[in-house]
């Protein structure tokens, strides 16, 4: 009677740590896919979610600008400047950039050669590009003015794949362009909540996203703006995975303590 009671307790506890093991190795899937509510969302409010808002230049922004002349000559004279690496960042295309560009100074103005100092600070980059074009017109006769951010730049850190410093190309950047390129989350980041960090004005601004949810696109964050961080934090699952092994250890242990402790019993 006491060896079936023996065998009994181990199948029972053989059992049991399976079954713990398997809880705690499990991953759930429930949280990983992204809008998982965008059927049941009216349309209408899809179609008047949040509109991008053109990026304003501020101080220490650094500008591309091209300006072409009929006179070759003029033209290259006006187009001076230092080749200004932006260094700690990736392009959307890999590699770091070097860029001939004009660095928006304390007093938000560049300064063009034969031109002088133009104040860009709080404008567009249409904006701008329309102001310089207006200044260059007085000693040059339809200049065609190309103008855009050097250093766009937004930061993804945490449960991504490429954490990294991103300078784009272009100023009209979701919050899905920027994980995009960090190679889309892990298995392990919280989807349900993402940190943006935003400088504006000065101060930090927070900003926590579902991703599981289609009221991000009504998100003032959903559009990223020069300079944003996007932090993805680890869910309970990593937690899980970084003990596995000590997890496995202790089943290993405690199975050979089993096997050894019915092996007396029934030598007995």
């Amino acid at each position: 009677m006491n060896k079936k009671n023996t065998q009994r307790n181990f199948v029972f506890f053989t059992f049991l740590i399976l079954t713990l093991t398997t809880f705690s190795s499990c991953v759930s899937n429930k949280n990983i896919a992204y809008f998982q509510d965008i059927q049941g969302v009216d349309r209408a409010k899809l179609e008047n979610a949040v509109a991008f808002v053109e990026p304003k230049i501020q101080p220490d922004d650094i500008l591309s600008i091209n300006i072409f002349t009929l006179s070759p000559t003029s033209g290259a004279v006006v187009n001076q400047s230092a080749s200004t690496p932006v260094l700690g960042s990736n392009t959307a295309s890999g590699g770091n950039q070097l860029v001939n560009a004009f660095l928006v100074d304390k007093n938000g103005e560049i300064e063009l050669a034969l031109a002088g100092k133009i104040k860009v600070a709080g404008l567009t980059t249409y904006e701008a590009r329309e102001l310089v074009r207006k200044v260059i017109s007085k000693d040059y006769k339809d200049p065609n003015v190309q103008l855009r951010f050097a250093n766009f730049k937004v930061s993804v850190l945490g449960e991504v794949n490429n954490p990294s410093a991103y300078t784009l190309p272009n100023e009209k950047v979701t919050i899905l362009d920027a994980l995009s390129l960090a190679g889309d989350l892990t298995i392990y980041g919280k989807r349900e909540n993402v940190l943006i960090v935003r400088d504006q004005d000065g101060k930090k601004e927070f900003a926590r996203l579902n991703l599981n949810s289609s009221e991000i696109f009504n998100s003032p964050f959903y559009y990223l703006k020069q300079n944003d961080v996007v932090y993805v934090e680890p869910n309970k699952a990593k937690a899980s995975a970084n003990n596995a092994p000590q997890l496995q250890t202790i089943g290993i242990i405690t199975s050979v303590l089993s096997v050894l402790i019915l092996a007396v019993s029934v030598l007995k």
